[in-house]
């Protein structure tokens, strides 16, 4: 029989992933525009208005 701290431990990890999973699914989404990626595909179908790069991050200049 395992000791009862391991057990423990073990109850209150699940316990605490139960809890932040559906605090999750209640909250919804962090970010405006976000949406679930659904069952479908190999992710060719995303759609990205900004062509998906982050530009030239280094265009000011720091002086």
């Amino acid at each position: 029989m395992p000791p009862p701290g391991l057990i423990g431990f073990l109850v209150l990890l699940v316990a605490m992933f139960a809890v932040s999973y559906k605090i999750g699914d209640v909250v919804g989404p962090v970010a405006p525009g976000m949406h679930s990626t659904g069952t479908g595909g190999g992710g060719g179908g995303r759609s990205d208005p900004h062509g998906g790069d982050m530009g030239d991050m280094h265009s000011r200049d720091a002086g």
